[in-house]
């Protein structure tokens, strides 16, 4: 929630249309997640959830620090899923041309309204955005679309000790930071996985899709046990940091010219 309420507010999920009326906004910022089972004592939501926390945190930062006005848009759940999750209760795939469709439509919206300038902050490994961002543009070329992972902008080693791959120790950590009474570690598994037979695949000479119900008892990948509030808080805080100053900079263009130097 917004800290200073002398500031316009950046969390469109908890504002009204009278707060945000005439108010000049920069830039929007839409957090991307899926639905899906995150081992068993995270939400199934908690790519949304952390997408969405650490986009607010990075808008206030950017406001308090540079003085960006920058608005949050609600998360987008739709998320694309590897074969053995569909089978998972709830665990919800969405095809390629329904995200496609869907991130259109907002971009659109946007563009319409005068926004030039968007920044997609993917919390869900499987979400493969790069290409609609390029047809996008071929239709929007006045418009700054970005795509980051907000999970990959600094290094995991740095702030924990055992990182994997989903639910694990930095998104239990990010979760009991934020929203601990959400986080459910006695129903926790150990999050052990199965890597691929093949000595290629393991080495990623190619890629191919895991098959969740063979590679993960429990859904996680990564041992949850060792997560904390105060590693989640450093962890997220510096994200937004970074995030923060990333909106600053993408303020000072105008032309994609100004991009290069």
């Amino acid at each position: 929630m917004q800290k200073n309420s002398q500031l316009p507010p950046v969390d469109l999920s908890a504002c009204t249309f009278g707060e945000v009326i005439g108010n000049q906004y920069d830039v929007a910022l839409l957090p991307w997640g899926a639905t899906e089972p995150h081992n068993r004592h995270l939400p199934y939501l908690t790519d949304c959830i952390l997408s969405h926390d650490v986009a607010v945190e990075a808008a206030e930062l950017a406001q308090e620090r540079y003085g960006v006005r920058a608005m949050v848009l609600p998360p987008v759940a739709m998320g694309a899923q590897n074969p053995g999750q569909r089978e998972l209760p709830f665990c919800i795939h969405y095809r390629q041309r329904t995200q496609q469709a869907i991130l259109g439509d907002i971009v659109e919206s946007l563009h319409h309204q005068g926004f030039r300038r968007l920044l997609i902050v993917n919390g869900h490994g499987g979400n493969t955005l790069k290409g609609f961002v390029r047809d996008l543009l071929v239709d929007y070329p006045d418009m700054f679309i970005l795509i980051s992972d907000w999970y990959t902008v600094l290094p995991a080693k740095d702030y924990f000790d055992e990182p994997g791959d989903h639910a694990d120790e930095l998104e239990t950590s990010a979760m009991l930071h934020y929203h601990p009474e959400l986080v459910r570690m006695d129903l926790a598994g150990d999050g052990t996985c199965h890597p691929f037979a093949l000595p290629e695949l393991r080495a990623k000479t190619a890629w191919l899709p895991r098959h969740w119900n063979l590679v993960s008892e429990d859904t996680g990948i990564g041992n949850p046990r060792r997560a904390t509030a105060e590693k989640g808080a450093r962890h997220t805080h510096d994200v937004a940091l970074r995030y923060a100053e990333l909106l600053h900079e993408l303020t000072t263009i105008s032309s994609p010219e100004q991009l290069y130097k």
